[in-house]
């Protein structure tokens, strides 16, 4: 286990609407501010997303399972971002609800708004940290700086 302290800089509050992809919007702004690191919060609905449910075994590194959501579902979420290179990666754990069905995973991609998504930004200050591809885990990892 590695930590760091820092503290919250800027909050940013997002309205993204009907039809906007999320990922790529979020990162867009996030860019524009130059906001290296943040931790965020959403609340709305997508209606369309691809979800990492999990692992297919618990190996390392580990062979990902995906769900498309093409229905209507509500989201709640949470995630972090931290550069890799000269992007912003994104990690973002979120509940996908649909008349009563819940999915919860990893939303990495087709990130469509139905009507309304709000989130709020949280930037971290003091935290030099990055997100790297590891060849051996198979993940973007979080590095301290």
């Amino acid at each position: 286990m590695e930590y760091r302290t820092g503290s919250i800089g800027r909050v940013l509050t997002i309205r993204f609407d009907h039809g906007e992809d999320f990922l790529k919007g979020l990162e867009g702004i996030l860019l524009k501010e130059k906001i290296q690191s943040c931790w965020f919060q959403v609340i709305g609905a997508l209606d369309k997303a691809g979800v990492v449910t999990g692992p297919k075994q618990p190996v390392v590194p580990p062979e990902p399972i995906w769900q498309d959501v093409d229905e209507v579902s509500e989201l709640l979420g949470c995630g972090s971002v931290h550069m890799n290179g000269d992007k912003p990666k994104i990690h973002l754990h979120g509940a996908l609800g649909e008349h009563g069905k819940t999915l919860t995973g990893c939303i990495r991609k087709d990130s469509r708004v139905y009507l309304v998504l709000e989130v709020i930004v949280f930037e971290l200050q003091g935290i030099f940290a990055t997100r790297p591809w590891d060849e051996a885990n198979g993940i973007s990892r979080l590095v301290f700086s």
